[in-house]
């Protein structure tokens, strides 16, 4: 078993910034690839970022490319979701996921936080 915690949420204004962070517990957390996903009220959960175990290799959405950084710290058994320029439209609840090998599929997934809500104002 993998347990996620996600933090940083909050409400921001159009063009602010937002660090998320993922602790996790459990089995080793460097086995592991780790993903962030969203989801707005009444939509589905829509893939954000992923990185490898090693963090070598990251990958992200076309609507958020260039606005988010995704990176890891396994020695602090963290994975965080640097994300700034933000727009009404990130509006949703943010979840990390962690995968023994990451996709963009939300259903790859293994163990899932509880999500941490971010709301940006216009």
């Amino acid at each position: 078993q993998v347990q996620l915690v996600e933090s940083g949420g909050g409400l921001v204004q159009a063009g602010g910034s937002l660090r998320l962070s993922c602790a996790a517990s459990g089995r080793t957390f460097r086995n592991y690839a780790m993903g962030w996903f969203r989801q707005a009220p009444g939509k589905e959960r829509d893939f954000v970022a992923r990185i490898s175990w090693s963090g070598g290799i990251r990958y992200y959405a076309d609507s958020v490319k260039g606005r988010v950084t995704i990176s890891r710290d396994n020695a602090k058994n963290t994975v965080y979701l640097e994300m700034n320029g933000l727009k009404p439209a990130d509006t949703a609840v943010y979840y990390c996921a962690a995968a023994t090998v990451a996709t963009e599929r939300s259903y790859d997934y293994d163990y899932w936080g509880q999500g941490t809500q971010v709301t940006v104002s216009s």
